[in-house]
């Protein structure tokens, strides 16, 4: 079978750019823009992620700098003006922060941030602690695994796992990490199979199948010839 799916902790980056619940806005403005993040978890005195900063919370300020809003245009934005007036982390910051933990699968990680529409994911240990940070960049880092690698990894555990007898006779090659597979094999029913676990090999970015099934079936002569 394919190997153990790559987690969080084989992409993780580690140390990680936090600050306190009372960092003032322009320090957290200055470490974002010196180190080209677009969020920063913030953290209590015991390294606990208690919520997240991002860009998002920071724009209000600027964008409400100068607005002399109605009533009722107040009283329809008042989450961004709440930010807009924030001058601390722990006033700009959107909480509970959305936290992983190191051994979650890649999958799940790019799931949760689909579906939390986040770009990065601090990473905690069990008392909630922050360890790391993943980026959607570090999850393509399995992209970046070598045509070799996964042929070798195909090889080991898809081809040789489904045709033990015929490993031999199927062809593997990678190109780009776009997987190629060339041969017979005795049954019809494991191609679809043997398709879907090398589609699931981390930094496989797509499989062109050439398997075919089943014997060729031999030319019987008509009666009388």
């Amino acid at each position: 079978m394919p190997d153990t799916p790559h987690t969080v902790s084989d992409v993780m980056t580690s140390p990680v750019v936090a600050v306190r619940c009372d960092t003032p806005f322009k320090e957290i403005v200055r470490a974002m823009t010196q180190r080209h993040l677009s969020a920063v978890p913030v953290v209590d005195g015991e390294e606990r992620v208690v919520g997240v900063v991002s860009e998002a919370d920071l724009l209000p300020k600027e964008e409400y700098r100068d607005r002399d809003l109605t009533r009722a245009e107040q009283l329809r934005h008042l989450s961004e003006l709440a930010k807009a007036g924030a001058v601390t982390a722990e006033q700009l910051m959107t909480a509970p922060a959305v936290t992983v933990h190191p051994d979650i699968t890649l999958a799940q990680a790019a799931r949760i941030m689909a579906v939390e529409r986040v770009k990065r994911l601090p990473v905690v240990d069990d008392q909630d602690r922050l360890r790391a940070i993943v980026s959607r960049g570090d999850l393509l880092k399995v992209f970046l695994r070598s045509d070799d690698a996964l042929e070798e990894e195909i090889r080991r555990t898809v081809v040789s796992y489904l045709f033990p007898a015929l490993s031999h006779t199927i062809h593997v090659s990678v190109h780009n990490g776009v997987v190629t597979l060339r041969g017979r094999v005795d049954d019809a029913s494991l191609v679809r199979v043997a398709e879907r676990l090398v589609r699931a090999v981390e930094g496989v970015v797509d499989v062109e199948s050439r398997l075919s099934g089943g014997s060729a079936t031999p030319d019987v002569p008509e009666a009388g010839r």
